[in-house]
């Protein structure tokens, strides 16, 4: 036994090295060879921060539509924008020749604890957090170096504080990942296909601010990139926009995708998204992006990840009212869903200007925490269910996930009845339980499976809200 297990330890010992020593070359081929670290499998559930300039106007009117109401987007789709009330908006409580950079100096942060932000996080049973460290604005929340960004950085202008720094450190000390979204273009300086003329933004506001074309790539780009990785290692690198008009290669984020794997500080730890190049959505990276379910073909083949706002903006919207927010249980319904097709949540907070997360948006996160704190084990570290098991009677309301030899029957709803559980092997080993409930719940053989009775729960005894847990130890799916 003892020969057989140091037999064991020394193929892990080499199979370890063998990755830790995998060169990576920047080509397709060769990158999407790479295994998805496990830390990302396992988290299941992250925390989005869209926090910058955006944060001081924060408005834009809400409108039916996905993305319709991103209150981010206020540089280029507010400020200019007549049929929405945007420009009347603008010139009204800021007058006609504010520019959206003199909004720089108004984004304070005065107010912003990152140690408060993180133990919210921690609380949330979240396992990862995703900073927005530059948007399409270009505003970088980190003293960056490229000259391009002298006075259009936070520790110039506005808080004079490295909030990338400040909260990285923060998120790390709960024990949580840390991770950084970038934009790959900036509207004052990148041509895109998507308006007629060719920028998101006035020309002469481009002619005033534009990094020359020539040098965006090699002289700012890819350097921030490499800044961020080397300075804050970010467990995730979530990158933007890059999808929208260049290929990974035009961009070369191909070629530093080659680099983070095999120079970056935390290459076996770094995970990125597939939105740095046109060619790369649905194709290739470490995982895949959905936004408000956007995405099609992401399932249990790929890992994928889906982002959304608690809203139905990820900045900070000011014209947004309750009736526009997710409740907790309707949030806790959609990570369910999420993990249960084999992806991970990304669940937006959209803090304001001077550095405080809404109280409604914290209500929704400690309401969460609340129900992994009984639920957790049914969602992290687990995989979807891809056997063929069966409800008798057939509840669309119902979820499930494994681990091991571990089921999770998750109920949405509270069953009206007993149900059936068909395509599991049964034996007397098997142990059903209600996670939170320290009662027995019954059940019996029956055909290719068994039938849950369902426990005698009161206001008293029921272990949470929003959706309950039955575990399922020791079977054998068939």
């Amino acid at each position: 036994m003892k020969k057989n297990l140091r037999i064991m330890f020394l193929f892990i010992i080499i199979f370890v090295g063998y990755v830790s020593a995998q060169t990576y070359k920047p080509t397709w081929e060769s990158l999407d060879k790479r295994p998805c670290p496990q830390w990302f499998l396992d988290a299941k559930f992250g925390i989005f921060i869209h926090w910058g300039v955006y944060s001081v106007p924060a408005w834009r009117k809400v409108t039916e539509g996905r993305y319709a109401s991103y209150a981010e987007w206020y540089y280029a789709r507010v400020m200019f924008d007549k049929e929405s009330g945007g420009e009347e908006f603008h010139r009204k409580n800021y007058g006609e020749d504010f520019e959206y950079r003199d909004f720089a100096p108004l984004f304070r942060a005065e107010l912003f604890d990152p140690n408060e932000w993180a133990g919210l996080f921690a609380r949330s049973g979240a396992k990862y957090v995703v900073l927005t460290s530059k948007h399409h604005d270009g505003f970088c929340l980190w003293p960056a170096k490229s000259s391009y960004k002298k006075g259009w950085n936070s520790m110039d202008v506005g808080p004079k504080r490295d909030l990338v720094g400040e909260l990285t450190k923060a998120v790390r000390a709960k024990g949580l990942r840390m991770g950084l979204y970038y934009s790959i273009i900036e509207w004052e300086s990148n041509r895109t296909h998507r308006t007629e003329s060719g920028f998101f933004i006035p020309k002469r506001l481009v002619e005033k601010y534009r990094i020359p074309e020539e040098k965006y790539v090699d002289g700012h780009l890819i350097p921030q990139l490499k800044e961020l990785v080397t300075n804050y290692q970010p467990a995730v690198i979530f990158g933007d926009a890059g999808e929208w008009d260049r290929t990974a290669q035009e961009w070369k984020t191909i070629d530093f995708m080659a680099w983070l794997y095999n120079h970056a500080p935390n290459k076996d730890e770094v995970v990125v998204n597939d939105r740095f190049g046109r060619d790369m959505p649905g194709k290739h990276g470490d995982y895949y992006s959905s936004e408000y379910q956007d995405a099609e073909g992401v399932g249990i083949s790929h890992p994928w990840e889906e982002s959304r706002g608690i809203g139905g903006s990820y900045g900070f919207n000011r014209d947004e009212n309750i009736d526009n927010y997710k409740t907790s249980e309707e949030l806790v319904h959609e990570l369910i869903d999420i993990v249960s097709r084999g992806g991970n949540l990304l669940l937006n907070v959209g803090p304001t200007a001077d550095g405080r997360i809404p109280v409604v948006m914290q209500e929704r996160l400690v309401d969460i925490g609340d129900w992994l704190r009984v639920n957790g084990e049914a969602i992290y570290g687990t995989q979807p269910l891809q056997d063929a098991v069966k409800l008798q009677p057939d509840d669309k309301s119902m979820r499930f996930t494994q681990k091991g030899k571990d089921m999770f029957v998750i109920c949405m709803r509270w069953p009206q009845e007993p149900f059936d559980i068909l395509g599991i092997k049964t034996s007397e080993k098997i142990r059903v339980r209600l996670l939170g409930f320290d009662g027995k719940v019954n059940w019996k053989v029956i055909d290719d499976g068994f039938r849950l009775e369902l426990p005698g729960v009161n206001p008293e005894t029921i272990p949470c809200l929003y959706a309950w847990v039955f575990k399922i130890s020791s079977c054998l799916l068939n």
